[in-house]
């Protein structure tokens, strides 16, 4: 009876083990690994599975983000520290969340995930775009997808019918290429917009301050392109033909171009509202402006770096066709609230009113003077893609002309969905000024198939990849 029961315990023992082994058995206190995700492609969706037990960066920003950061070291493959990297660096994100380098990339500039799930970066100095693969070990692998461009900077996927393209902008022409699933260099080249201002224009002799150009599509074949302005403040500018300082609306195959909006001085980020056609933008704003007020400080048309310190603020709004923004002639004022701001004439360009301030476009949502917002994402939830949860993201990429610096961060704007406006600032990720001087800037971000977001970083020359991690 004995040899029986030992006999039997041994079974028993022997079919427990088998079912740890075969991953039948369940455990009370579940599992609390990561799961692993694999690429999504063109058109596909996280399996169910992935669906209710992974979670991305964006997921965590929509539903739980805070004002308070913590600050986490950058973590950094041992072959990637060369520059700013020779040292040990720090930046302040989310809780939950890890921050590390992805890839260097001198200059690195605009940013767009292919449908596959590779990434492409622009390097305008270099005159061509990067492809990054990443692999499931050692760095991603960086190769040329297009070369010999002028300037390239911004980068747009855009599918008509069955065919996908990828856009991408000259400081003189708009192109586009067909793209095919796991293409690594761009191919069968079409200029879609020819004959674009820049610094070989010849009235500008070479002279052009933002030449580099930046677009968007919309879901009705409609290409947006920003002709930003050659100068700070000029009335050149407001002259020329095309206009500067403007935005133009084509055909998505560059037919049919007109001006759009105008008075916007330098916009670079241009992305619309997920799920509609309503484009926003964020904008570069003048510098060295003179105090606006005839009143009894005595300073009315003189530079005051106090009040230069904070105006005009930069600009994240709405894009409103046949609009005026105001630049140069009309100013936003943020002193009483930095939400639909009004006007203040300009004491240099319209100080005798001959230009209506109050029939400009008022502009949405005020953002720290000399920030230099750059890239605009809106997130979405790659995991989750039909929610109307959304939020911005704005690269800040520094300011020059402010006594006490500014920007250097990424900032994420809650979305009212009822009113369909941005809510109050909130950092995202800082750190990239500290005490003794700013070693990196941040430039536009991407968000992958998974959820990560990409930050691209033109000083140190740096992509960073944001990831939450419970």
């Amino acid at each position: 009876m004995r040899k029986f029961s030992r006999l039997v315990g041994l079974t028993i023992l022997w079919l427990c083990f088998m079912l740890v082994l075969s991953n039948c058995g369940s455990s009370s206190t579940g599992n609390t690994s990561p799961p692993v995700t694999t690429r999504a492609t063109t058109g596909s969706k996280p399996t169910a599975t992935a669906q209710q037990t992974s979670k991305s960066a964006v997921e965590e920003i929509l539903n739980h983000l805070t004002a308070g950061n913590q600050r986490v070291k950058v973590a950094v493959a041992a072959d990637m520290r060369t520059g700013a990297f020779e040292q040990d660096r720090y930046l302040n994100v989310p809780p939950h969340m890890q921050i590390a380098v992805y890839a260097r990339i001198p200059k690195a500039r605009f940013m767009a995930i292919t449908p596959d799930g590779d990434l492409l970066v622009s390097v305008p100095d270099e005159g061509r775009v990067v492809l990054v693969r990443a692999y499931q070990q050692g760095n991603p692998q960086i190769s040329d997808f297009a070369t010999g461009l002028r300037r390239p900077q911004d980068i747009v996927f855009h599918t008509i019918g069955q065919q996908t393209y990828v856009y991408i902008s000259e400081t003189n022409q708009i192109d586009r290429y067909r793209y095919q699933k796991g293409d690594m260099q761009a191919h069968d080249r079409q200029v879609v917009v020819s004959g674009l201002p820049d610094s070989s224009t010849a009235e500008l002799r070479g002279a052009y301050g933002h030449e580099l150009k930046n677009i968007a599509l919309d879901s009705n074949d409609k290409l947006y392109v920003s002709i930003a302005s050659t100068c700070n403040a000029c009335l050149a500018d407001t002259q020329s033909n095309p206009l500067r300082g403007a935005i133009y609306q084509y055909n998505a195959d560059g037919t049919q171009g007109h001006l759009y909006a105008h008075g916007l001085r330098n916009a670079e980020g241009l992305a619309f509202v997920p799920g509609t056609n309503v484009l926003w933008v964020a904008v570069n704003n003048r510098d060295n402006i003179l105090y606006p007020h005839q009143d009894a400080t005595g300073q009315y048309q003189q530079r005051i770096p106090a009040y230069v310190d904070n105006h005009p603020p930069e600009e994240f709004t709405h894009v409103q066709e046949g609009a005026n923004y105001g630049w140069p002639f009309c100013n936003p004022n943020p002193d009483q609230s930095v939400n639909h701001m009004p006007f203040d004439r300009d004491a240099e360009f319209n100080a005798d009113g001959h230009v209506n301030c109050d029939q400009m476009q008022r502009i949405d949502k005020g953002i720290q003077a000399h920030s230099a917002p750059l890239g605009l994402t809106f997130l979405q939830d790659p995991l989750a893609p039909d929610t109307q949860r959304t939020g911005a993201l704005i690269s800040l990429h520094g300011s020059w002309n402010r006594t006490v610096p500014t920007g250097y961060k990424v900032a994420y704007f809650p979305w009212n969905s009822q009113a369909q406006q941005p809510e109050q600032q909130i950092d995202l990720v800082t750190g990239w000024q500290d005490s003794t001087a700013v070693w990196g800037r941040p430039v536009d971000t991407a968000i992958d198939h998974q959820g990560n977001i990409f930050i691209s970083d033109d000083l140190s020359g740096t992509v960073y990849k944001l990831t939450y991690q419970p």
